[in-house]
């Protein structure tokens, strides 16, 4: 533990911060997300088994999560791997993070929700000290831990292991919330409660999460990072929460600059979450480099300094991923 110290512990190894330049927080570069699968209406279940093409792209954009081919990101190894080599050469990082620890209720084995927090802590320090998923692969942050609404008792428990392992580890912490925005509250209550350093964990999805300004700056005094972490996702309708009008990317560029002039310029962190096939560039899609190459841009278009950018950017992301 005490080589992690001062370091960002990457998928080859722990690295200086100051190797990992301009960074996103939030990103899945595999993973299958059969989960969250949500039938589409009867008149429209051919578009469910159905190949993705490019007739079916905006009906895709706009119900990602009803294709099921769709949800295998895994099966995109290659494409992954050519946005990735792009994304460096417009200017990103080239080092991989990899997260450990337990997503959203509806995942966790019966096996996960029977531990006791003795045990989900351990689990999740293995996976920091030693490797995941019986490999010698080690993570280099707890997250994204998953949180639903309302929370559940197997989440509670391993936001109570969360903050343990983070407490004997110095690591960073990124918390996916559940879909309202009182979520990202009671979350950072239970970690406060289980001894969890806020100032080192990440708030993901806030751009679905709270829209009201007043109660952002209000969870923003608690001290976590603030994550907008869905860039290049515009929908009509928001499957998982139709009660949410998911903000388009000038709406998110709008709130950040309302961050910005409020102080909280150095606890903002950005990224995409890209988890499905259709927001590959090889689908059609705005792809990794999407926030470098369009998002900084509008951001500086909009008065947003670089010397902020650079913040969100670099700074922020490479103080909240080094071990303290």
């Amino acid at each position: 533990m005490a080589s992690l110290s001062g370091n960002v512990q990457t998928v080859l190894g722990p690295v200086h911060p100051d190797q990992l330049g301009r960074t996103l927080t939030h990103e899945h570069l595999t993973m299958t997300f059969n989960c969250c699968y949500c039938p589409p209406p009867p008149d429209q279940s051919a578009l469910s088994d159905g190949p993705i093409l490019m007739e079916n792209l905006y009906w895709l954009r706009q119900n990602p999560y009803s294709n099921k081919e769709n949800l295998l990101l895994n099966q995109e190894v290659e494409a992954v791997k050519e946005e990735l080599i792009s994304f460096k050469a417009s200017g990103g990082g080239f080092h991989i993070v990899a997260g450990a620890g337990f997503y959203v209720d509806a995942t966790h084995t019966p096996e996960t929700r029977a531990m006791s927090v003795e045990q989900l802590t351990q689990v999740l320090m293995d996976e920091v000290l030693r490797g995941a998923d019986g490999t010698d692969i080690k993570c280099g942050i707890i997250g994204e831990i998953g949180c639903s609404w309302p929370l559940t008792d197997s989440e509670k428990k391993v936001l109570q292991a969360t903050a343990e392992a983070q407490t004997q580890l110095g690591c960073p912490v990124n918390i996916h919330p559940g879909r309202n925005s009182d979520a990202p509250f009671q979350i950072v209550r239970i970690l406060q409660e289980a001894g969890a350093d806020v100032s080192k964990t990440v708030m993901s999805h806030l751009d679905r999460t709270i829209f009201d300004e007043k109660k952002l700056l209000e969870f923003a005094e608690l001290g976590s990072y603030l994550e907008y972490d869905l860039f290049g996702t515009e929908l009509l309708n928001y499957q998982f929460n139709t009660s949410v009008d998911m903000p388009s990317d000038n709406d998110r560029i709008i709130a950040l600059r309302s961050l910005i002039s409020h102080g909280y310029e150095d606890r903002i962190v950005i990224s995409h979450d890209i988890h499905t096939k259709n927001r590959l560039v090889k689908y059609g899609g705005h792809g990794y480099s999407h926030i470098l190459n369009n998002i900084v841009p509008k951001m500086l278009l909009r008065g947003i300094s670089k010397e902020s950018i650079d913040k969100i950017l670099l700074e922020n992301p490479k103080r909240w991923l080094t071990f303290k």
